[in-house]
């Protein structure tokens, strides 16, 4: 008789491929977040009472209203400075893309959506945001095959941590070759 090993137990969710699970999990948020929002209103609304759970939500949206506004011009103002000084304007970028989503997440009615929302917007915590955005699409890109010699991903300007040796973006590689030259115009002499 012959041993198997066990596999181990696997969701529903993990064994779907990338787009459906893509879907389903989309499906599952627009199901879940508006139960929970409701479920958070009704809680507040048990707290403090139905009008100023009312007029909460409302002075949320007025000041996310405005937040939005006023980062929205800021990071317009970056990012045409970006370009007109003719630097990739990858920062910029995030930040308006942050922007835009922390908007559409004030915008839309409950506690839960507007605090997130907040965090994407806000200057003290949008940094963090940008960095999780980063790090989600360098996965998404690059596979998570790819780490900059320096450490880290590609978008991180951190070096690495201390003690850690550099790594090598090739294997094998010594970290000692030199190649002396001079590159004139695309041309190696």
């Amino acid at each position: 008789m012959t041993a198997t090993t066990p596999t181990p137990p696997t969701s529903p969710m993990s064994r779907l491929p990338g787009r459906r699970r893509r879907r389903a999990v989309l499906l599952l948020l627009l199901i879940v977040v508006p139960i929970l929002e409701i479920l958070v209103i009704i809680a507040v609304d048990r707290v403090i009472g139905g009008w100023p759970t009312f007029l909460l939500l409302v002075a949320e949206s007025v000041v996310g209203a405005w937040f939005v506004r006023r980062e929205g011009a800021k990071t317009w103002r970056a990012l045409s400075g970006a370009l007109g000084t003719g630097h990739m304007p990858s920062r910029e970028i995030s930040d308006a893309a942050l922007v835009l989503v922390g908007g559409a997440l004030i915008l839309a009615p409950g506690f839960l959506t507007d605090v997130v929302g907040f965090v994407l917007i806000l200057p003290l915590t949008r940094p963090v945001a940008r960095r999780v955005l980063e790090a989600v699409v360098a996965r998404r890109l690059l596979g998570g095959v790819f780490a900059s010699p320096r450490g880290g991903t590609p978008f991180d300007p951190r070096p690495p941590s201390h003690g850690a040796p550099p790594r090598s973006p090739r294997s094998g590689a010594a970290s000692d070759d030199v190649i002396e030259g001079d590159v004139i115009e695309g041309e190696i002499l």
